[in-house]
């Protein structure tokens, strides 16, 4: 998922953001900073800054990663297939900047029915009461 900015990204972000972002990476379970993170705010991709999920659409899914069950209307959230790992998914990435985001799963609460399991090393946090 490199791209002519490959320097840039290299220099912005830690190597781990990096690998997972750019590179389509997965963090392990339970490890990444916002995976049990309880705050109010926004969360934002950590290569360009666009608003992607906010705190009022998190829950814990048991999976390990920070779960959303939607992303707001207009938020930079888009979809593609994913036949990596030897299977099929619907990879999540950042519209504005193409960052690798994790997978939505049909396996989510109500009202949507998703789960939007994101990796931590994608995301930036901006506390904020939620609007």
């Amino acid at each position: 998922m490199t791209d002519d900015r490959d320097d840039e990204w290299r220099d912005k972000l830690t190597p781990e953001q990096y690998q997972v972002a750019r590179e389509g990476g997965t963090e392990r379970a339970f490890t990444g900073k916002y995976w049990d993170h309880k705050g109010e705010g926004t969360y934002k991709c950590v290569c360009c800054g666009a608003e992607l999920f906010r705190s009022d659409h998190k829950y814990d899914s048991g999976s390990g990663w920070p779960s959303f069950y939607a992303a707001p209307e207009g938020a930079p959230v888009g979809t593609r297939e994913d036949r990596s790992a030897f299977m099929v998914r619907t990879e999540i990435v950042c519209e504005q900047c193409g960052a690798h985001l994790g997978h939505v799963f049909e396996d989510g609460p109500k009202p949507t029915g998703l789960r939007y399991c994101v990796n931590s090393a994608s995301l930036d946090f901006e506390p904020g009461g939620d609007e």
